[in-house]
């Protein structure tokens, strides 16, 4: 409780009972929650935690979250499969208040890195159109890897301002996501030396004024009878629930509904806030005349894509082709017409046209099953040869035909390879190879 900052000591025996300030302060000194969401997108609930033994006791308010002792997930295969989010729990309490549904329009307006965007995205089973939007370009970019790690079909990542996207979707969306940037003070155990460098009383106001204005330009994208959820990590009341009043006061057309706090003394995890509304009436100027991308594609790509489809796939497997600069695209269905917007992906990136030929992509291999594909190589977590893939390195199988085949963990796909006579040369992308 030492290097807690006074004021934050302060405000926080103001906010709880005196009974409560012994538990909630020491749980500085004890370490932070580690917890993991499983991609259903990926296979059964029951397949995944077979091959997960890091797993422990269930997180009460998301179906698929676990709480994990692991200190080191990132380089395990499984997450490279995109098997798994790691995700703090109390982060995973405000995704499920929207209860989203498949062939829904989802906003999670404030993505990066991506945690409660997957979350919602998993719940939309790949059907319906969810826009993950990150203003901070770098930012964007993580977001961006993470949607194409966890197989995510029907996304549409933009690197945009709120204001830039409000005037574009005014009534568009069923459901909206505001995490909102904020003070952090739910960070305080977890990234302990950087939030509370970061914290001041100062902060927090400006944190508290950038969260109505987000708020503000959310809501007009929202439509009548569509829900909304308001999230921090903090616990000032500022953005919590004076942010709610305030929101409130500002825009009658929106009804709460409930909203909850997750103190780190009361749950397992490090503290979050949530609230859910509800709008009942219209007071935005509503345009209904949102055009949708029209598939389009050459001749001679969509030719070499079929090619390359039949040879690979069992099954077809795009439906939407897309063609720009190239390189193709399965547009999700019913996908906007997004001219005039920053955009980083849309979509599965299929792959490239060169020469005449189809040259499948890193994002084409997330979103798919081993069961779908005629060539592949499973190798097991103690194969000597998972590795040497996993690092960039030329492998060896006497069994898999020539030409492109996908190399799997335990089932599961991590990329792409090219067999020659039982040569396979390596396509893992070189930025996610382990040094």
């Amino acid at each position: 409780m030492s290097n807690l900052p006074e004021k934050f000591i302060e405000n926080m025996k103001k906010q709880l009972p005196e009974t409560e300030w012994e538990a909630f302060f020491a749980v500085y000194e004890e370490k932070p929650y580690k917890g993991v969401r499983l991609n259903p997108l990926k296979g059964g609930m029951d397949e995944l935690k077979s091959v997960l033994p890091m797993l422990k006791q269930p997180v009460a308010w998301e179906k698929n979250g676990y709480y994990t002792d692991e200190e080191k997930l990132g380089g395990s295969p499984y997450h490279a499969a995109g098997l798994f989010y790691s995700q703090e729990p109390s982060a995973m309490c405000a995704a499920p208040l929207l209860e989203v549904q498949p062939f829904e329009r989802v906003l999670d307006l404030c993505s990066a890195p991506g945690g409660k965007g997957t979350q919602l995205a998993c719940a939309m089973q790949g059907k319906g159109l969810i826009v993950l939007n990150e203003p901070v370009t770098s930012r964007a970019k993580i977001l961006s890897q993470n949607v194409e790690r966890m197989g995510i079909k029907n996304a549409v990542v933009t690197n945009e301002l709120p204001e830039t996207l409000s005037k574009k979707f005014v009534g568009y969306f069923d459901k909206i996501l505001i995490d909102a940037p904020c003070s952090g003070e739910g960070m305080f155990r977890k990234n302990a030396e950087e939030a509370l460098r970061e914290w001041s009383e100062e902060n927090v106001e400006l944190c508290a004024k950038r969260q109505r204005y987000i708020l503000d330009e959310g809501t007009k994208m929202l439509k009548v009878g569509g829900r909304l959820v308001y999230s921090t990590c903090t616990f000032a009341e500022a953005e919590d629930e004076g942010q709610v009043r305030e929101y409130l006061k500002n825009h009658p057309e929106m009804r709460l509904i409930k909203q909850e706090k997750l103190y780190p003394h009361k749950v397992d995890g490090e503290g979050h806030f949530a609230a859910l509304f509800e709008k009942t009436a219209r007071v935005e100027e509503w345009d209904s005349r949102i055009k949708e991308a029209k598939p389009w594609c050459s001749h001679e790509a969509e030719k070499a894509y079929r090619d390359f489809e039949k040879s690979f796939f069992k099954e077809r497997f795009a439906r939407r082709l897309y063609e720009a600069n190239g390189m193709l695209y399965e547009l999700p269905e019913n996908v906007f017409d997004w001219k005039g917007l920053q955009i980083l992906r849309v979509g599965v990136r299929l792959g490239e046209v060169k020469n005449g030929r189809f040259e499948p992509s890193h994002s084409l291999v997330t979103c798919v099953q081993k069961s779908e594909i005629k060539n592949a190589l499973d190798l097991e977590e103690k194969d000597f040869r998972l590795e040497k893939y996993l690092r960039g390195e030329t492998i060896e199988d006497d069994k898999l035909a020539n030409g492109w085949c996908v190399i799997c963990v335990h089932g599961y796909p991590l990329g792409l390879g090219k067999a020659v006579n039982g040569t396979v040369k390596n396509h893992y992308p070189k930025g996610l190879r382990k040094v």
